[in-house]
C-alpha cells in the first residue's frame, strides 16, 4: 500500500542533549518543543514486493551511508511490528531550508513513521507512533504528536514517548525564523554530550525546567515560557561548546539577532530568541507584534520566515503522493 504523510518540524523549547542509548535514541532527559507551520515535510512510502532493495530519496537525492542507516532503523522496526518483508520505496520533500537548525530531521522522521505505519496496516495511536519516529530522531517523536509536545525519557517505548501539552498559547504564538545558513553536526554533538564538564550541571537543573515549562504552558504564560526557552538555548550552547570537539554553531549574524531581540524587549515588545544546534534563530513573539519583529530582523540582512504553531503529523490523500 502506498501512503503519504505530512509533519511539521519542531523548535526545541527545553531541548534534549545526548542519548543514553544510540540505537533506540533514548535521551538522557525529557524535552519539550513546539511544531512550526506551515513549514513541513511530505513523505510517500510503499512496501513493494517487486523491489530488490530499499530505496530512500530525500529532496531529490538518493541517500546512502549514515542517512540511509537512520531511515533503516525506522523501516526495520515497522517491518518487525507488522510482520512484513517487502522492500520499501520512500521519497521525501521539505519545503523549508534543511541542516541549518530548523528541525528537518524531526519532521522527516515523523512523516516517515506515520506513512510507514499506515502503509503497513498497523493500528497505532500518535504517542505509539512517536516511539517509531524516535528511532530515527528523538525530536521526531514530538513532531508526531505536534503543537506543544513533551517527550519523556525512559528505558523503553512504554515510557519514552511523546504526549501533547494543551495550552492557550497555540493561537497567539508567532515565530520569526531567522535563516542563517551554516551546516550543523547535531548527531556528533549528541554523541559526545556527556563528555562536557557542563553536562552534569545541565542535568541538575533540567528537571526543574521541564516542570516549569509545563506549568507556564498550561497557564498560557507567554513571557514565562519563552524566557525559559531563551535561557535553555544558552545552557544547551554552553554544554555543546564545551564538549571534546568544541562545537561552535553560532555565526556573527546569530549574535546580531540576539542583540536585536534584547533591544526590542527593552522597548516593551514581548520577544525572545531560541536556538537548537545550529546558527539559525527562532524569534518568538505574539501576533500583535510579529510585523515589527520581522522587520527588525530583516533589517539585519537576514532572511526570515514567519511561522505559527503546527499540528500533529497526518496522513494525506492519494493526490499528494510524490510518486
Amino acid at each position: 500500500m502506498k501512503t503519504t504523510a505530512k509533519a511539521h518540524p519542531i523548535q526545541g523549547l527545553v531541548k534534549y542533549h545526548g542519548m543514553r542509548n544510540e540505537e533506540l535514541r533514548l535521551p538522557y532527559h525529557d524535552s519539550i518543543s513546539v511544531c512550526t507551520a506551515p513549514s513541513h515535510t511530505t513523505t510517500t512510502v510503499e512496501f513493494d514486493p517487486d523491489l530488490s532493495a530499499d530505496r530512500y530519496v530525500v529532496d531529490g537525492e538518493e541517500l546512502e551511508g549514515r542517512g540511509a542507516e537512520r531511515i533503516d532503523s525506522v523501516v526495520e522496526y515497522v517491518r518487525e511490528l507488522a510482520g512484513v518483508e517487502h522492500r520499501v520505496r520512500l521519497e521525501s520533500e521539505n519545503d523549508f531550508p534543511t541542516n541549518i537548525g530548523f528541525g528537518s530531521s524531526s519532521s522527516g522522521f515523523a512523516a516517515a513513521a506515520v506513512a510507514l505505519v499506515e502503509a503497513a496496516g498497523l493500528e497505532m495511536t500518535l504517542p505509539e507512533i512517536s516511539t517509531v519516529a524516535r528511532r530515527g530522531s528523538s525530536s521526531a517523536a514530538r513532531a508526531v504528536t505536534g503543537a506543544f509536545s513533551h517527550l519523556r525519557t525512559g528505558l523503553d517505548d512504554a515510557d519514552c514517548r511523546s504526549e501533547r501539552i494543551e495550552t492557550g498559547l497555540e493561537e497567539d504564538l508567532r515565530i520569526v525564523a531567522a535563516e542563517i545558513p551554516a551546516f550543523k553536526h547535531t548527531e556528533e554533538a549528541h554523541r559526545e554530550a556527556a563528555e562536557s564538564h557542563m553536562f552534569e550541571a545541565r542535568m541538575a537543573h533540567i528537571h526543574e525546567q521541564i516542570a516549569t515549562m509545563r506549568h507556564t504552558l498550561r497557564e498560557g504564560d507567554f513571557e514565562g515560557a519563552f524566557e525559559l526557552a531563551e535561557h535553555d538555548s544558552l545552557s544547551l550552547a554552553a554544554t555543546t561548546m564545551t564538549g571534546p570537539a568544541g562545537w561552535v554553531y553560532w555565526e556573527p549574524e546569530t549574535l546580531s539577532v540576539f542583540e536585536t531581540v534584547r533591544e526590542l524587549r527593552e522597548d516593551g515588545i514581548p520577544v525572545y530568541f531560541s536556538t537548537d544546534t545550529g546558527a539559525s534563530v527562532y524569534v518568538n513573539t505574539t501576533e500583535a507584534h510579529v510585523d515589527r519583529v520581522e522587520s527588525a530582523i530583516s533589517d539585519l540582512g537576514v532572511g526570515t520566515h514567519v511561522w505559527s504553531v503546527g499540528g500533529p503529523a497526518s496522513v494525506l490523500g492519494t493526490d499528494a503522493a510524490l510518486f
